[in-house]
């Protein structure tokens, strides 16, 4: 009998997260909190603990966010990514993955690719080279900008679990980080090699056959040519350049900087610098005595709520930005449809799970335990269902703390959480395909077959690995 009741428990909860899934954004939270309702008032289990700490660091950092993005930080940000990817056309398979990361990394959010997916098109398209190989590696490495972020939603999330463990920000920042530049540097690597050079792609000659898209400047010789060896469609040529001569460099992609977006942008990222110094150095924090009479350094989940909302008051004052305009932004928008999923699946899941410790928690924590990397299969597939980080983070990481994994194991397969691009649900990956007008990103008529899918398996395979190597020497 009381395997029939947990699995009518288990059927609530994945129900409540297809249903979330199936109605999108902040849906996949409330549906979390009925789950945790029926839960509690059907099964009558404890509730569980809701995620308060995570709850209110994502909301100080979206919040410090979103009045960098009003005074301007945003675009200032955005044109520094853009002048770094156009100076390196050649070597743009490489680069934009790079700047994708580093900037997810900076801003908290890989919403600060898709100002850059323009870009990052115009420039491969008017070089001659396929879209696709920049467009998609890049997507895929600014979701690895998540987990090596200190000030993301899902590090806010893992850092209240993890601390716990005796594991530090600074501890988690020395895996991930590196880690995740490896798997850039790798899934570039295969990248350049996927699809056939743009000249030759059918898909593009057929695109500009019907006049869909004009060939760029960098390859009418070589147009000119297949259209002469009768190897290919009578293909009309724009742009033509003149004999002997280069065509002209194309103009560089501005983007306007409002003013005060540089300072806006620097007092946030000062606000990101101290939060990891405050880590680095638990001395600097103040100590108060814990249960036991011991002094025990301030939370670093305190730390970065006060540091977070004060970068927000900070940036409000010195650029004078009207706080209505604050709560009109798109970050706080997406922000708090984050902390929502976050609180109500999270919330969710800790009620079953604490519930039905003994009878299925403790089974999987021996499984994992005994097959490790089965935690990174299930942070990679859990992810790319319910497309939350912070939700998937709330649900799976309790399971390997009490499995006995060491933090730094945890740690190193925790960016599995790449799988969010599993399935071609996100906004980077919708950006991306309707951008790119050669045609060249494409998705398919098999959901988890698509320009993204590469990539993703790249990344995560190269993150996991180096991360479980670099662990070793992280204590």
């Amino acid at each position: 009998m009381d395997t029939v009741v947990i699995i009518l428990q288990a059927c609530v909860v994945i129900g409540a997260i297809v249903l979330g899934v199936r109605t999108g954004g902040i849906g996949l939270g409330l549906w979390g909190v009925l789950g945790t309702g029926i839960l509690v008032f059907g099964f009558r289990l404890p509730p569980g603990s809701p995620p308060i700490d995570a709850f209110f660091i994502i909301i100080a950092v979206i919040t410090a966010s979103s009045a960098m993005q009003a005074a301007g930080g945003i675009d200032y940000l955005v044109s520094i990514a853009s002048k770094i990817i156009q100076r390196n056309p050649k070597r743009l398979t490489y680069v934009a993955p790079l700047v994708a990361f580093v900037f997810t990394v900076l801003s908290g959010t890989s919403n600060i690719f898709i100002a850059l997916i323009p870009v990052i098109y115009e420039t491969a398209y008017r070089n001659g080279q396929r879209p696709e190989r920049a467009l998609a590696s890049a997507t895929v490495t600014s979701g690895l900008g998540i987990t090596a972020s200190p000030v993301s939603a899902a590090m806010a999330a893992y850092l209240v679990l993890i601390e716990a463990k005796g594991f530090t920000l600074p501890q988690v920042l020395l895996i991930t980080i590196p880690s995740a530049i490896i798997a850039c540097i790798a899934t570039s690597f295969v990248q350049q090699r996927i699809g056939k050079e743009l000249v030759d792609d059918p898909t593009f000659q057929k695109r500009v056959e019907e006049g869909a898209v004009e060939v760029p400047a960098a390859l009418t010789a070589q147009f000119a040519a297949v259209g002469s060896a009768g190897s290919g469609p009578a293909i009309a040529v724009t742009e033509p350049g003149r004999r002997g001569r280069k065509a002209a460099a194309p103009a560089p992609i501005e983007h306007t900087v409002p003013p005060g977006g540089k300072t806006a942008a620097w007092i946030f990222m000062a606000g990101t610098l101290l939060v990891v110094i405050l880590g680095l150095f638990p001395d600097l924090r103040p100590a108060f005595p814990d249960a036991e009479g011991e002094l025990v350094p301030l939370s670093m989940s305190i730390v970065i709520e006060m540091v977070m909302f004060t970068a927000a008051l900070v940036i409000i004052l010195v650029r004078r930005v009207k706080p209505s305009l604050v709560v009109e932004q798109p970050l706080l928008k997406a922000g708090y449809v984050a902390a929502v999923a976050l609180f109500g699946i999270a919330w969710m899941a800790d009620t079953f799970i604490s519930a039905n410790e003994e009878t299925i928690i403790k089974p999987l924590g021996e499984l994992i335990q005994a097959q490790p990397l089965l935690l990174a299969v299930a942070l990679f597939l859990v992810c790319g269902l319910t497309t939350s980080q912070s939700a998937t983070t709330n649900t799976l990481i309790p399971i390997a703390i009490a499995a006995g994994l060491a933090p730094g194991v945890i740690t190193a397969m925790w960016p599995s959480l790449i799988g969010v691009w599993l399935f071609p649900a996100n906004g980077g990956q919708i950006a991306s395909v309707e951008t790119d007008r050669t045609g060249s990103t494409k998705l398919t008529q098999v959901p988890i077959w698509h320009s993204f899918t590469v990539p993703m398996l790249v990344s995560w395979v190269a993150v996991v690995v180096s991360g479980l190597v670099i662990q070793l020497f992280v204590h």
